[in-house]
């Protein structure tokens, strides 16, 4: 994937799989693969072993990551396109829905 319209920070909402409408925060970007970890959705079950950092071990909840293409970007309150426009000499990116700069 070329450009990532999502990135670390951003409060996005889910459009699509079992965790339909559910807003997060993005933990991560994975650009290479086009996958993103957000807070709270795509929770997997680890059994994980005693160890140094985890003297307990068992069952831990974590995020897994989704596909970059399942999450919109959260523009106050309602999900729209994110797309890059010329500010100057300066790339950003803008909200489609009100043609708003972001960052």
């Amino acid at each position: 994937m070329s450009t990532m319209k999502i990135k670390k920070g951003d409060t996005v909402k889910v459009i699509a799989g079992k965790d339909k409408d559910k807003e997060g925060k993005v933990i991560s970007v994975d650009r290479k693969n086009g996958r993103v970890l957000v807070e709270g959705v795509n929770m997997l079950t680890k059994h994980t072993k005693p160890s140094a950092s985890n003297q307990e071990g068992g069952i831990i909840h974590q995020e897994g990551p989704i596909d970059a293409s399942n999450v919109m970007y959260v523009h106050k309150g309602k999900a729209t396109r994110v797309g890059f426009k010329m500010d100057g000499d300066k790339k950003v990116r803008y909200a489609k829905s009100t043609g708003e700069v972001i960052d």
